[in-house]
């Protein structure tokens, strides 16, 4: 039926974050347009669960993942060659 692709890492932070967030903005909406006409209490502790969820997003948007070295990548090819063999070198070191 269909092919089952391994997502990168990228894309697997892409997608959390944005389900994350598109969770939020049904809490809210659901809220304030339907449990609202039956309980205010209720709506305000959604807004409330709401109101977390886009730092929690955040942070699990720009968690890595072990193996990424997306934030290291300077642009000057000198330097990362440099930090790559520092890596490499602390591995031998350090096998696990």
């Amino acid at each position: 039926m269909y092919a089952h692709r391994r997502l990168s890492a990228a894309q697997r932070r892409h997608r959390r974050y944005f389900v994350l967030m598109g969770v939020c903005l049904v809490l809210f909406v659901l809220a304030w347009s339907v449990v609202r006409l039956w309980s205010v209490p209720a709506a305000v502790a959604m807004c409330v669960v709401a109101m977390v969820i886009p730092p929690v997003a955040a942070i699990v948007g720009n968690r890595r993942e072990p193996g990424e070295r997306w934030w290291d990548e300077s642009g000057d090819p000198e330097s990362d060659r440099w930090w790559r063999e520092l890596d490499d070198r602390d591995d031998e070191q350090h096998p696990q």
